[in-house]
């Protein structure tokens, strides 16, 4: 990356500092994430998240370390309703492979070496008996053993130590208030710390780099009723034993009911992918799959804030000649005219409005869409709240002026028209020397 470009990165990266610091983030990574050859670097993302002033509670796993140990003694595991089993020998080899886990996460946090990301971090770890469970029981006939169920998190210890600037360390033990240990899932004691702390986010890690369409492409967002529908897609194949129940749809399931029971945005990236964190925390697109209860992204009206996210938007077209030329000012005088997307902060499309109430008619102009964001009919969005703007107004009808871009006005309903047809007062402003072409569209 060259100067200009870390730059130009840096700039566009600076909102979602602000944005998180002192935001409470609830991070799952699996045993499998912290076995991965990319841990070391993950581990330093969340050291230059923490320095950045985010409220940091990491929840770890340990299934496969587990597994290792089970195999080692020789000790059989079953399953039931996706749940282990766990008998008194098989909660042992659990308790040592978090014991084991808890300690490396420490030394990986109380590295300061020369010459690594962490060089001079002074990172404070936590961990403690802030998750209470109790036991599973009696599962369709079968003894859960000592695998249980979360009752509670202490989450008013957990936002003390918070306070302190420390980070706070859980795993997928739970303790009952007579002494017991139980075996938990992880991604339920994550899903529960998050709503329990009213966490701003749930982030968690897994193999896949989020969630992908039947065409194998990302899904950047997902509502959290859509994968709550797709979670009920995985289970429909657990009784077929080539498609059993996956990784994904326990991380969507936790997703989906975090942010249904208040917890804004729920994270899907990739613990293989370096970077993924920070990548999916300070760029707009991210890396990985976001699950929230609404849309992050909204057509709404323009606002005199905005002038300065569609002046940049537009710079490029008017460059091209696309678009007209507009001066700051008079962008501002006509702000009320502008209707914006925005996604996440940043206006990435606009389209304006200029009634002529006396003879029924508006102009549709200044039309533009963010070129990383053409697609996913923005477009279309934004013609239709002008459209409903204008018949709001008592208008019949829309018009636009365009040298370029004449084909997508074809396409959604406007058909060529001619000069003498433009409202008298739009007529007399017209510009020869672009001899824009004029499309008309009935607003039925």
């Amino acid at each position: 990356m060259n100067a200009i470009n870390y730059v130009d990165w840096f700039r566009h990266s600076s909102p979602y500092i602000h944005a998180h610091r002192g935001k409470t983030f609830v991070l799952m990574l699996s045993g499998e994430a912290i076995a991965d050859a990319h841990f070391a670097n993950t581990v330093h993302d969340i050291a230059l998240l923490h320095s950045l002033g985010v409220r940091l509670v990491l929840v770890h796993g340990a299934r496969p370390q587990a597994e290792q140990r089970l195999q080692a003694r020789g000790l059989e595991t079953r399953l039931h309703h996706d749940l282990r089993v766990t008998s008194s020998e098989i909660l042992e080899c659990v308790i040592e492979a978090v014991g084991s886990l808890r300690t490396e996460i420490e030394a990986r946090f109380s590295m300061g070496l020369a010459n690594t990301p962490m060089h001079g971090a002074r990172i404070r770890l936590c961990s403690g008996n802030f998750v209470t469970a109790r036991p599973v029981g009696v599962l369709d006939g079968v003894d859960m053993g000592h695998t249980g169920e979360l009752r509670r998190v202490d989450h008013e210890g957990i936002r003390r130590l918070l306070d302190l600037n420390q980070i706070v360390l859980l795993s997928n033990l739970g303790f009952s208030p007579t002494g017991e240990v139980f075996n938990l899932s992880v991604e339920e004691v994550a899903t529960q710390a998050a709503i329990a702390l009213k966490a701003d986010k749930l982030i968690l890690f897994g193999s896949a780099a989020g969630i992908h369409d039947s065409q194998g492409e990302l899904r950047s967002e997902l509502l959290a009723e859509t994968a709550a529908r797709l979670v009920h897609q995985y289970l429909a194949r657990m009784d077929d034993p080539e498609q059993p129940y996956s990784e994904t749809a326990c991380l969507l399931e936790a997703a989906a009911t975090a942010c249904q029971q208040g917890v804004p945005r729920c994270h899907l990236i990739s613990y293989q992918v370096d970077g993924a964190l920070l990548t999916e925390l300070f760029t707009r697109d991210g890396q990985g799959t976001m699950v929230v209860s609404h849309s992050y992204e909204q057509v709404r009206p323009a606002s005199i804030e905005d002038v300065g996210g569609i002046l940049e938007l537009i710079a490029p077209l008017e460059e091209k000649g696309i678009l007209v030329r507009r001066s700051r000012e008079r962008l501002e005088s006509e702000i009320e005219q502008f209707t914006v997307v925005e996604r996440d902060g940043a206006i990435i499309g606009c389209a304006a409005l200029y009634p002529f109430a006396d003879e029924a008619i508006g102009e549709l102009a200044c039309v533009a869409i963010d070129s990383s964001y053409r697609g996913g009919q923005r477009g279309d969005r934004l013609l239709a709240a002008i459209e409903d703007q204008a018949r709001a107004q008592g208008l019949q009808r829309l018009f636009v002026l365009t040298t370029r871009t004449a084909h997508w006005f074809v396409e959604r309903g406007f058909a060529a028209g001619e000069l003498d047809q433009l409202p008298q007062e739009k007529k007399a402003l017209y510009n020869f020397q672009r001899n824009s072409k004029v499309f008309f569209k009935a607003l039925t």
